[in-house]
């Protein structure tokens, strides 16, 4: 039994290598791969022994040859491909054990003097043999993550051989893993190409969009709901604000945890980097049930809470800043909620609300960072888009009506319209003094999205700003905003009863703004 190892990560390589060598297996090995095995006394071949040709080309050439591809692809079972094996010398090779150059990392880690030194990451040599393994599989063990070798190794000791069921199981791995490596280049060289001629800033979508993740080791314990399998998937190239938390308190994370909390930490840090302000966020079931941008920690979570305390039971909740002992205070007693997410904890904190919430979780995150494309799926396929973001300042909008807003009504206005945007459309969001008292999210229609957020509101954002995620088509939901006591309207416009619209609010002795800025959310 013959194996190859050819590896650019060389951890375990090593003790596989002996445990082969002590099975009885013939080692072959190339570059620093084999010097490591040689340097701990275990015989190998390298491959230019084997072949009878040097590494050429900077070692660009090295395995590129038929005694390295023949052995790997030969099918013993086949009459004429023994009979070519034996006219040409070629030995069969039983396992390869190959992993790549980090292309999937960032290449600029590796670059000598610009683009060139990440071209030397694209591995060739690599790529060709775990495919012609994978491919030869009823014959060949292919090998790339050192997760694997403990298995391989296990059987070799046990049976001599690897079972046909890991080798099936390593080739779908290797062809997994060639196809992801192919992807980062792929995007690599895209993002090259807009750098030198601005087509991205033309067009951020790609003509081919390949998806590819790998399983995080986070346990789910099941999906949206029970009798729903469910698992957390990492995109290639990633860094996302969820793989660098720490849990210091509570149950394990669900799959509604992850997303909620990934809604309120987004929001979060979005109020707080447009106001300047601490921001605290409540997300349930997707949507913001309160949210108010404060001073102090302590003020922007007690005026969240007092938005919908009913709503807030079992929801996420989003600090800007670390959590402080005066927040503390409110949050113990204040309803239950699943999940606590911020920057840091003041000394007791965490103790403070493990003694009264033993079941909260409590998640210490860095910022978010946003992810260049948005991806949904949809049957057979995916919808792509540029991320959300706001595009128009405050400054670009128009009043439109005879009412000028005050200064402290811009501000509600901003919150609201701000707060629109991440709120499930058909959205009606009621601000006053930088905190939400009435969110309406996800109707069929905006004059009831506007008596809900009227109702909550309960007459708090009396003197405030409502705020419309889309035009009002007609105005009774002008009329809805003013029921709420409001003095300002915060809308897109564009609708073809845009005059009738401000004739009501002026009518009305309200003040409207119109934005020029649909924020839809689905």
């Amino acid at each position: 039994m013959r194996a190859l190892l050819s590896t650019y990560d060389k951890t375990g390589v090593v003790p596989l290598a002996r445990g082969l060598a002590d099975a009885g297996w013939e080692l072959t090995s190339s570059g620093g791969t084999a010097r490591a095995i040689a340097e701990a006394g275990i015989p190998v071949t390298d491959v230019a022994d084997l072949t009878g040709a040097p590494a050429i080309l900077g070692h660009r050439v090295m395995t590129l040859h038929p005694k390295v591809h023949g052995g790997l692809l030969a099918d013993r079972d086949d009459a004429s491909h023994r009979a070519d094996m034996e006219a040409h010398d070629i030995e069969g090779i039983d396992l390869l054990v190959s992993n790549l150059y980090p292309f999937g990392s960032d290449p600029a880690d590796f670059t000598h003097g610009g683009s060139s030194g990440a071209i030397d990451l694209i591995d060739i040599g690599g790529p060709a043999m775990i495919r012609a393994g994978a491919k030869n599989h009823a014959h060949v063990a292919v090998v790339v993550d050192p997760a694997d070798y403990d298995e391989v190794l296990a059987e070799v000791q046990a049976d001599g051989a690897v079972s046909a069921a890991t080798r099936r199981r390593l080739a779908a791995k290797a062809f997994a893993t060639t196809a992801a490596y192919d992807t980062a280049i792929a995007a690599w060289f895209r993002a090259e190409v807009a750098d030198d001629d601005g087509t991205a800033a033309e067009d951020p979508l790609p003509e081919v969009f390949e998806v590819r993740a790998e399983r995080e080791p986070v346990a789910l314990r099941y999906g949206e709901n029970p009798h729903q399998q469910a698992a957390l998937y990492r995109t290639d190239g990633a860094d996302p604000w969820w793989g660098h938390i720490t849990q210091h308190s509570g149950l394990a994370l669900s799959y509604l945890n992850l997303y909620d909390a990934d809604a309120a930490w987004l929001l979060a840090h979005d109020l707080a980097q447009a106001t300047g302000q601490v921001a605290c966020a409540i997300i349930k079931h997707a949507n913001p049930c309160g949210a108010a941008v404060a001073a102090t920690p302590a003020e922007a979570y007690a005026s969240a809470f007092a938005c919908d305390p009913r709503s807030a039971f079992g929801g996420i909740v989003a600090l800007s800043v670390p959590i402080d002992a005066d927040t503390v205070e409110h949050m113990v007693g204040a309803a239950q909620a699943d999940v606590v997410i911020a920057p840091g904890y003041a000394d007791g904190v965490v103790d403070a609300l493990r003694a009264k919430r033993k079941n909260t979780r409590l998640l210490e995150a860095p910022a978010p960072t946003p992810d260049p494309l948005h991806v949904r799926p949809v049957s057979g396929g995916y919808l792509v888009q540029e991320p959300h973001r706001f595009v128009a300042p405050a400054s670009s909008w128009r009043v439109v009506t005879e009412r000028i807003p005050t200064e402290a009504e811009l501000a509600d206005a901003a919150l609201a319209f701000r707060l629109c945007g991440w709120v499930t459309s058909n959205s009606i969001v009621l601000v006053k003094d930088g905190v939400a008292w009435g969110i309406g999210a996800g109707q069929q229609n905006r004059v009831e999205a506007g008596q809900i957020a009227t109702a909550k509101a309960d007459r708090r954002a009396a003197g405030g700003a409502c705020a419309s995620d889309a035009f009002y088509p007609f105005p009774d939901g002008v009329e809805a905003a003013a029921e709420a006591g409001v003095a300002v309207v915060v809308q897109p416009g564009g609708s073809v009863r845009d005059d009738e619209v401000t004739a009501k609010a002026d009518e009305l002795g309200l003040s409207m703004l119109f934005t020029g800025e649909r924020h839809f959310l689905h």
